[in-house]
């Protein structure tokens, strides 16, 4: 996650830098180089986001297993309780 806001930012930066060398400044300068940059970035880094998407459905997945687990466990010795 942190390569892909790296990432994020190096791209906003680097169009900030175009526009503010075509001639672009304030508040306009701010604003197209937040849209544009996120418009590459969606097209760009989709492999990145792809990427982060499958570890957290993962580690959700394996939390999920180790609650049921454990709920399983716990079922068990109340049955033996009883």
């Amino acid at each position: 996650m942190i390569r892909y806001t790296i990432w994020r930012l190096l791209i906003f930066v680097v169009v900030l830098l175009v526009l503010f060398a075509v001639g672009f400044r304030s508040w306009a300068l701010l604003i197209l180089s937040a849209l544009i940059s996120l418009v590459v970035s969606f097209f760009a880094l989709s492999g990145a986001r792809e990427q982060f998407a499958e570890q957290v459905d993962r580690k959700v997945s394996e939390r999920r297993a180790r609650v049921e687990a454990f709920r399983n466990a716990d079922d068990d010795d109340l049955d033996e309780d009883e």
